[in-house]
């Protein structure tokens, strides 16, 4: 019995992709690899621009620039490989690279459900105390507080990904996805899956929804502080600074969940691939783009830095 279960155990998996149909495959290559590389030059471009200008050495700003790397990171641990995808007839990757790819993708999703925990926290503390915000959100604390959120994405990650993919798989060996999820490489395993599926589902609570909750709690103290203040021009601008935030939270989670709280009848594979472009792909494009177009701050950054830049001498 050993003997056949080692002979017939399955070491490598073929990814169905994006996508058969070859003239959607000539659209969505250049639009994808387009997305990509905006991805990494507007992120990569928030990061520098927030390390070289002082005035944005603030709780705020370090927060994103945590956020900016998950999102490069997050994105890189998929999209490569999906493009590349697109070149190839068999679409094969070994148990160790598939665990791999969703380690990665999942420390890096649940360090952002962290990390914009963190940001809402801050977002409190800068409306409901203004005076104590400086001697509360001390740079010592959100250094902690980034590094506690990777360190969070990261256990969490760990612990669900090892038994996952720990379990015997015998065939069949096909993904119905452009990546490796574990929901998919779960439903391929030979031998029983309620650990695996138990821990998947205490770090869900633990991470996703306990920085979700976090998030709510932080906003309803907001619209509390905003609501006992006299001024509207004041709260006005507390809304201002909290849209940033708010639109990126309701992205994430608004396509995170739906693919994975949902029972797989309820809605196709095709509807969750697409769900899953938004929130692997296009959304680490579009953070750096919400929270700089309608941000004074980062612009006039730009213009400082740009002005230093152009009276440098040579």
């Amino acid at each position: 019995m050993e003997e056949e279960r080692n002979h017939t155990s399955v070491a490598m998996f073929v990814l169905l992709g994006l996508t058969d149909e070859l003239k959607l495959q000539l659209f969505l290559f250049p639009v994808l690899l387009g997305i990509y590389l905006v991805t990494l030059i507007w992120n990569l471009g928030l990061i520098i621009l927030i390390r070289m200008d002082s005035h944005l050495h603030t709780p705020m700003y370090l927060f994103l620039s945590f956020l900016s790397s998950i999102d490069i990171c997050y994105a890189t641990s998929i999209s490569p490989r999906m493009l590349s995808d697109f070149f190839r007839e068999e679409k094969v990757i070994s148990l160790v690279a598939c665990a791999t790819q969703y380690f990665v993708m999942a420390w890096m999703g649940l360090s952002e459900c962290c990390i914009l925990a963190a940001m809402a926290i801050d977002r409190y503390v800068a409306i409901g105390s203004p005076l104590q915000y400086s001697s509360i959100m001390t740079p010592g604390l959100c250094q902690k507080m980034g590094v506690g959120a990777l360190g969070c994405g990261f256990i969490g990650s760990l612990v669900h990904t090892v038994p996952s993919f720990s379990l015997y798989f015998c065939g069949p060996n096909v993904i119905q996805h452009f990546f490796c999820d574990a929901p998919q490489i779960l439903s391929l395993s030979c031998s029983s899956t309620f650990s695996s599926q138990m821990f998947m589902f205490t770090v869900a609570v633990l991470v996703v929804f306990g920085s979700l909750l976090v998030v709510l709690l932080s906003y309803g103290l907001i619209v509390a502080s905003i609501l006992k203040s006299s001024s509207v021009k004041g709260s006005a601008k507390a809304f201002n600074t909290c849209a940033s935030h708010l639109v990126a939270v309701t992205l994430f989670y608004g396509t995170a969940l739906p693919v994975y709280m949902q029972p797989s009848s309820h809605h196709s594979k095709k509807q969750d691939k697409v769900l899953s472009v938004f929130y692997v792909v296009v959304i680490p494009m579009l953070n750096p783009l919400i929270y700089s177009l309608r941000n004074t701050e980062i612009r006039k950054a730009l213009k400082r830095v740009m002005k230093r830049r152009t009276h440098s001498p040579p």
